[in-house]
């Protein structure tokens, strides 16, 4: 604790109004407080010059043009972020529909794979066609048989004077023209059977159809059909088959007697 003394009249007379050593020691606080602020301030020179301190008025404005201008990039950054969401939706939608294309695809070709391209159902076509082939060469061989024995026998017939002769060989002709008449049913038996062939052709037509329609219709199919190169020799290109109504490319019956003329 300070110990106050008093000072004699001849002592304030030569000092005067010095501040006393208590005052000092109270004050040695604030004077170390402000060296150490003045030390910060040469520092902070040192290492650049600070701005000039604002204004009020000029301070104000200055957030407000700070602020107004995050705002804005905010308000960007928003718009970004929404057209990037509206795209991503499109994407989505897109998306589901090529899901759903995908889908109703798959659903087709299980159909076609459960009702015609297995094995049974595949077997059975093949079976009815060769039954065609083999039923329609057993006819046609039974008809030249038939029709050779009927030449033969009115040969012999125009040579024979006796009646009984003529007899059998009339009959023997009737005989062959019968057999020419069953061996003509195989015609009902062919088309049954190819009826069948054409109703599994027309399922598998119909399935397919439906799977193009899905991916856009004919035509956007043909856009990525590739180019079709004949890699047939010049003979095996005239061998095109038996000509359908409206077929080009085939020789009419005229342009071949024409080659006789």
């Amino acid at each position: 604790m300070a110990i106050h003394r008093k000072r004699f009249r001849v002592e304030e007379a030569i000092v005067g109004e010095m501040p006393s050593p208590e005052m000092i020691e109270e004050a040695a606080p604030m004077h170390s407080e402000i060296m150490a602020e003045l030390r910060a301030i040469r520092a902070q020179m040192a290492k650049g010059t600070p701005p000039a301190p604002l204004s009020g008025s000029a301070a104000m404005a200055a957030i407000d043009a700070s602020t107004a201008h995050e705002l804005s990039e905010a308000r960007t950054m928003l718009e970004t972020y929404r057209a990037q969401i509206e795209q991503c939706e499109k994407l989505k939608v897109e998306l589901d529909l090529i899901h759903d294309a995908i889908d109703r695809t798959k659903r087709e070709i299980a159909t076609l794979h459960g009702k015609s391209f297995d094995g049974g159902e595949m077997a059975k076509v093949n079976g009815e066609l060769g039954a065609v082939v083999g039923g329609t060469e057993q006819a046609t061989q039974q008809i030249l048989e038939a029709a050779e024995s009927i030449d033969q026998a009115a040969s012999a017939m125009s040579k024979v004077q006796s009646a009984d002769q003529q007899k059998r060989l009339a009959d023997d002709i009737q005989e062959r023209v019968i057999s020419i008449f069953e061996a003509c049913n195989f015609q009902d038996l062919t088309g049954q059977r190819i009826s069948k062939v054409m109703g599994t052709m027309k399922f598998i037509e119909q399935h397919i159809n439906a799977m193009m329609e899905i991916w856009g219709g004919v035509d956007a199919i043909k856009a990525h059909v590739p180019a079709h190169v004949d890699t047939r020799s010049e003979d095996d290109k005239l061998l095109n088959g038996p000509k359908l109504a409206g077929d080009v490319g085939h020789a009419s019956q005229d342009d071949i007697d024409a080659l006789f003329d």
